[in-house]
């Protein structure tokens, strides 16, 4: 499986509602660590059956954004239940993404 593109519509189901931990990735194109960070979150998704991972295009859903607090990016914000159990700014390699989990 791969990341999700979440947005202000389908963020209830996808993220609320989801019956796995969902691992958010806030970014925005035009940023530098952001796009380090995006292979590690895509293997991420594609090896691990048990999280959702989603990807939150801060430039085009400030809105979520400004709800999870974001005020730099990458920003990873971990929900479970539909609550915030963990979260972290700036890039980090994949074992530290997976530490959060």
């Amino acid at each position: 499986m791969s990341a999700i593109k979440i947005n202000q519509y389908n963020f209830p189901q996808e993220v609320m509602e989801s019956d796995r931990p969902v691992l958010l990735d806030f970014w925005a194109p035009w940023c530098g660590p952001c796009r380090m960070v995006a292979p590690a979150l895509e293997e991420i998704a594609a090896e691990r059956a048990d999280i959702k991972v989603g990807k939150v295009n801060v430039d085009e859903e400030p809105e979520l954004a400004g709800r999870f607090g974001v005020m730099s990016i990458p920003t990873l914000v971990v929900m479970k239940d539909g609550k915030i159990v963990n979260q972290a700014m700036g890039a980090r390699p994949k074992s530290q993404i997976l530490a959060l989990l």
